[in-house]
């Protein structure tokens, strides 16, 4: 039976092109004959149409685990400044530690910023004052205030850091607030997170 449908399939295409499109009710019928009396091979013993994909493996996902572990273990700037209690850190109580540390790690888009630095406190309120009132009702919910460090102030300490902490606490349209990672600032800026007042 092999034998038969290898010389019809041989016939077949010695008269056709297999690119054509055309086979005609004769050739349609041939072939039927051919065919009748065969078996369908059976399914199991058919290959799958398609390979089940292994599962992907992370090469690099313990590496980078101990990499990861090493490095929260380093003391970085932002760390010792941290811990020295020169960050400022406030948060109303129904903000959660979730947005916090995102708060913290910068992981908000700022969408407007102010810059206070250098200024006097009489100068410094009134700006802030129209920049906190100004994006809360244009619905921002981000910004960055720097306010400096300080080092200018001398015995006194940072006077205009310590005003801008005590400020910003008063506004209920102030959800929280956190100093910046050192790339944004340290802990001479801080994030805010504003609600629609």
């Amino acid at each position: 039976m092999a034998s038969e449908t290898r010389s019809l399939y041989r016939l077949f295409s010695a008269h056709h092109s297999l690119k054509g499109d055309t086979v005609s009710k004769k050739d349609t019928d041939e072939f039927q004959q051919a065919m009748r009396g065969t078996k369908p091979l059976r399914s199991e013993a058919r290959v799958p149409a398609e390979k089940k994909k292994p599962k992907p493996k992370a090469r690099f996902s313990r590496a980078d685990e101990r990499k990861v572990l090493s490095e929260s273990l380093e003391d970085d700037i932002d760390t010792i400044e941290h811990g020295y209690g020169a960050a400022l850190r406030f948060h109303r109580p129904h903000v959660g530690k979730r947005t916090m540390r995102k708060l913290q790690r910068g992981g908000y888009s700022v969408q407007a910023e102010l810059d206070l630095h250098g200024m006097t406190v009489a100068e410094a309120k009134p700006r802030l004052t129209d920049f906190i009132e100004y994006n809360a009702s244009q619905g921002k919910y981000c910004v960055r205030i720097v306010h400096g460090k300080g080092h200018g102030s001398g015995e006194r300490g940072p006077v205009l850091k310590n005003a801008v902490n005590r400020w910003l606490r008063k506004w209920d349209s102030v959800l929280a607030f956190v100093s910046t990672p050192q790339v944004d600032g340290g802990t001479g800026a801080v994030y805010v997170l504003l609600q629609d007042s």
